[in-house]
């Protein structure tokens, strides 16, 4: 039973200004900027910086930044840490590994198996992320106010830890 009957005007506007809407908006233009700032990071090597430039690497590939441990990982635990299958992340590391970002190397635990590593351009590219995060994040603050990114941080800290 719907508690609040709908009027013609209101209809469809619920599909175009609910929160998961605006969070999904948010998370691409936090990442797009990311993305123009590494672009611009002088110590991105100049093979990633125009990819970036030309807008070759995207979200998707982000996700390997922000999941890859700086010790590697298997691209089983990759994956699942990306929330994306096995199969895609295969295919982004591959990719990533060709921009040579990435390499895959002997896992110590279990010589079957791979382990996922940032290759020394990788380790830069990783740097160069987290100063984009820091600049991302410090732009969000300023567009929004100390107080309301503050509330915003807490709030999504708070819903995306409500499944723990």
């Amino acid at each position: 039973m719907n508690p609040v009957p709908e009027t013609p005007a209101d209809a469809e506007g619920w599909r175009l200004t609910h929160l998961g809407r605006q969070l999904g908006h948010a998370l691409r233009r936090f990442d797009e900027r990311v993305l123009v700032l590494m672009a611009r990071n002088v110590d991105v090597p100049l093979a990633l910086s125009n990819l970036a430039a030309r807008a070759q690497v995207g979200a998707a590939h982000i996700h390997i930044t922000r999941h890859l441990a700086v010790g590697g990982s298997r691209l089983t635990d990759l994956a699942l840490s990306a929330g994306m299958s096995k199969q895609a992340m295969g295919d982004l590391v591959n990719q990533c590994e060709a921009w040579g970002l990435v390499t895959r190397v002997p896992d110590p635990h279990d010589r079957r198996a791979r382990t996922v590593v940032f290759t020394a351009s990788g380790l830069l590219w990783l740097q160069a992320f987290r100063t984009a995060v820091a600049q991302a994040e410090a732009e969000f603050r300023q567009a929004v106010g100390a107080d309301v990114a503050t509330v915003v941080a807490l709030g999504l800290e708070a819903y995306a830890g409500a499944d723990s």
